[in-house]
This record gives structure tokens, C-alpha cells and sequence, in this order.
């Protein structure tokens, strides 16, 4: 399972100043194409150093001590497990969640305002299925990562969960590093002209860190809501966001 690194300040901006998790590469399934192409948004910058260190059990601690650590934050803390990373998978099959360790983890979020974004598939897999929704049932919200939109709509259909999606990169804002060079008013005149739902009609939108400079997880919370009907965007970034952008942009 390797070890997991509960930080209880994240310094990431677009997060906010609230404890945020990080696990090791190796739960990251095999579904996920972003892994397989090497668009993940974590995979470069200071936190793909991170994540090295974690995914080499060189920070962190091991799953028990984590899912304690998580257990003694306060009442009503809201906080996002994994920046980078996922679930913890089984040791028989890596595409499959460990569903007693993800108990452990709903039992310790008791009080507690804990989100996550999963690439496990949930569609084809059942038992994927039944622990992603039993979480959501339970308090710690699980969000199904969607590819692109038409891959969002599948996984909408399953009810296990809140879906978000990778967006091509025409509604991301545009910007030079972490300066914005379009202004919020552009931008969103710019959007007016792109689609606002999925093919199945699903309402898309796109998380307001992503083009804001106040906004962050910590103000939005928008993804810790597990009864959300809306499907959140987020257009492609990082430094490998062509990749990304590639994928988001693959037709049904």
C-alpha cells in the first residue's frame, strides 16, 4: 500500500490553508490515462518531487497511522485527501479499491469534511463501485474523475458518486505561470461561446480556482458536496497539459 503524507497547512494556493493528503504513485490505477501518457498535473513541479519522496516511503507514514492522524483533526475540519495520488488499491488487483481500508478512512472522517477525487472505474468494475458510493453515503465524498465529457456522462450514469472532468484547454484562462494576461471579463465573455453541458445534457462547471486568484478549495468546497448533479471542469494544466488537452478532447 506504501505510505501516505498528511501535510496540516497546505502551502498550495489554489487549495487553501487546510490539511491536504498526498499517497504514493503506486495507487494510481492503471485506468487512468493520464498516467499512461504522463499528463497528470502532478507529475511535474515541486509537488511531483513530493510525490516521489511519498511514493519512495521517504515521507508519510504508513496507511494505520494516517487514517489516525486523520481521525484526531477537529470537528467539522474540511480537508482534501490525495493532490496527488489515489485510493489505496488492493494487493491481488491494482484497478480494484481496497474497500476495508477506505472503511477505515469513512470511520476516521466521522465529524469531518473530507474529499477525494478518484480515476478507479466504477463502471466496469462493481466493486469499485459499491465502495466508492458507500463512502459517499457515509460523509467523505469521493468525486469519479472523468477523462473527458463523454467519459464524465458514462460515469454520471452510475450514481455512485459526483463526477468531475478534464476540459480541453480552450476554457481554461489564459495566463503566463501563475499570472492571468486575460482578464476575468474576457475570459468569461469567451466562455459564453463554448458548450456549458456534456452531450447527455449534464451542467458542467468549471471550478472557480482555476481562473480566479482569490478563489481556492478552501473557499469553494463545491467538490466535498456528494449530492452535486453538476459536473466540475477543470481545463487541462500542468506542464504536460497538451497531453492532457489530447485526452480531453477524445471523442466518444
Amino acid at each position: 500500500m506504501g505510505f501516505i503524507n498528511l501535510t496540516l497547512k497546505s502551502r498550495n494556493q489554489k487549495v487553501g490553508k487546510v490539511p491536504v493528503s498526498t499517497s504514493g504513485k503506486q495507487t494510481c490505477p492503471d485506468t487512468c490515462p493520464l498516467k499512461e501518457s504522463g499528463a497528470c498535473y502532478a507529475d511535474g513541479g515541486p509537488l511531483s518531487l513530493f510525490w516521489d519522496k511519498v511514493t519512495k516511503e521517504e515521507a508519510g507514514t504508513d496507511y494505520n497511522s494516517f487514517v489516525d492522524a486523520v481521525r484526531g483533526l477537529p470537528d467539522g475540519q474540511f480537508w482534501r485527501h490525495n493532490q496527488a495520488g489515489d485510493l489505496a488499491p488492493t494487493k491481488r488487483d491494482p484497478n480494484t479499491i481496497d474497500a476495508p481500508a477506505l472503511v477505515k478512512l469513512v470511520e476516521a472522517n466521522k465529524g469531518k469534511m473530507g474529499f477525494t477525487f478518484t480515476h478507479y472505474d466504477p463502471i466496469k468494475n462493481l466493486m469499485n463501485e459499491f465502495a466508492i458510493h458507500t463512502a459517499n453515503k457515509n460523509g467523505f465524498t469521493i468525486n469519479l474523475s472523468g477523462n473527458n465529457v463523454f467519459h464524465a456522462d458514462e460515469l454520471a450514469k452510475t450514481n455512485c458518486g459526483p463526477v468531475v472532468s478534464v476540459l480541453p484547454l480552450e476554457y481554461q484562462r489564459q495566463g503566463k505561470g501563475k499570472e492571468f494576461t486575460e482578464s476575468l471579463d474576457a475570459y468569461k465573455a469567451r466562455l459564453a461561446d463554448l458548450p456549458k453541458t456534456t452531450p447527455a445534457g449534464n451542467r458542467i462547471v468549471i471550478c472557480p480556482a482555476t481562473y480566479s486568484e482569490n478563489m481556492s478549495c478552501n473557499d469553494c468546497r463545491l467538490c466535498a458536496k456528494a449530492n452535486r448533479k453538476t459536473i466540475v471542469g477543470f481545463p487541462a494544466h500542468g506542464r504536460s497539459k497538451r497531453k492532457a488537452d489530447a485526452i480531453a478532447q477524445e471523442v466518444a
